[in-house]
């Protein structure tokens, strides 16, 4: 089945991606940044709700290269190559030359050699995405890198906003939790701002900074303050596993605080939607009725998950004009698609 065979098709692209890899959203432009959306929204229509195949990747082999543990990234990428036609590699660090002395560029050139076209990478360290996108002739997209960004879950996230509220400009959104340590909540950030959505960060003071002000968003550590005036709360997990000290007394007071409940959602907008990136710690970020309850979005972001992924994996991995690629500030080379 070639691209035109589907209601996916050169006239659903308003304009060609112009970059090699995607790293991160702070860098892209809100035009681009629509185009990813709006590229994810085709396939999701092509395939069904991403439940059907559609072989515009046929040939072509994504390695996923994750050195953090993962379910629904890792999951959600491999099916979505596959729906695309893909072949795909999970690669294991544990059984890999890596734990015989290999060196991280050197796996990843070797995986390149084997004639791979894209690298799925999640690593604990910030900037290694970008690292390898100066070392590879290949695409490679951002998983995760450490506590700095993770586009495609923003990506999901404000596709599942834009899916219900269609257009964000003047959307008010909160995201509540560890700010901290939270790559989603920047990448969140950064799409969010440049598509016009108004942002509050709100948390305890140890895990949500006054500094986020330079950024043009708003700072709050009183969950009841601005639950009232959010159309969407995004609930981030505390990600223990990243912090030196605890940030707060006890998690026990922490859900009295800032976990989302029935109480507060009584006091909400009638229509306020409920998202939270996997996993949730039911009781913690948010009570088990307000996750399951009909303004929660959870569920349709694992869906719109594998929609956006087919179509960054179609833009990054798919034909392009020329081989011709120029090199740009950040190391990646640009292309275009045919």
């Amino acid at each position: 089945m070639s691209l035109h065979d589907t209601p996916f098709d050169q006239e659903a692209v308003p304009r060609a991606w112009p970059h090699r890899h995607l790293l991160d959203l702070e860098r892209l432009t809100p035009e681009e940044i629509r185009l990813l959306l709006d590229t994810a929204s085709r396939f999701k229509e092509a395939t069904d709700g991403c439940r059907k195949k559609i072989a515009v990747l046929s040939g072509s082999t994504i390695v996923n290269l994750f050195f953090e543990n993962s379910t629904r990234t890792r999951t959600s990428f491999a099916l979505a190559a596959r729906r695309l036609g893909a072949d795909v590699i999970d690669f294991s660090a544990s059984g890999s030359s890596l734990s015989k002395g290999e060196s991280f560029i050197d796996t990843a050139k070797n995986l390149e050699a084997m004639g791979i076209n894209a690298v799925v990478v999640r690593h604990g360290t910030p900037g290694t995405p970008h690292l390898l996108a100066q070392r590879l002739g290949v695409g490679v997209i951002n998983a995760g890198d450490g506590p700095h960004e993770h586009p495609t879950q923003g990506l999901l996230d404000i596709f599942s906003i834009r899916e219900r509220l269609g257009d964000l400009a003047g959307v008010t959104v909160g995201l509540v939790g560890d700010i901290a340590h939270s790559r989603t909540a920047r990448s969140n950030l950064w799409g969010l701002i440049k598509l016009g959505a108004k942002v509050i960060l709100c948390g305890p003071p140890t895990l949500v900074s006054q500094r986020w002000r330079e950024l043009g968003v708003e700072v709050s550590h009183d969950l009841d303050a601005i639950v009232p005036r959010c159309d969407v709360l995004n609930l981030l997990r505390i990600q223990f596993e990243r912090q030196n000290t605890r940030p707060f007394p006890s998690v026990r007071e922490y859900a009295h605080l800032y976990a989302m409940n029935r109480d507060r959602l009584k006091r909400a907008k009638k229509e306020l939607l409920i998202l939270a990136p996997g996993p949730i710690n039911r009781g913690v970020e948010v009570t088990a009725d307000v996750a399951d309850c009909p303004q929660s979005l959870i569920l349709d972001q694992v869906t719109n998950g594998l929609a956006v992924r087919m179509g960054v994996l179609w833009l990054i991995c798919g034909p392009r004009e020329s081989d011709h690629c120029t090199k740009s500030e950040t190391g990646h080379r640009a292309g275009r698609l045919v």
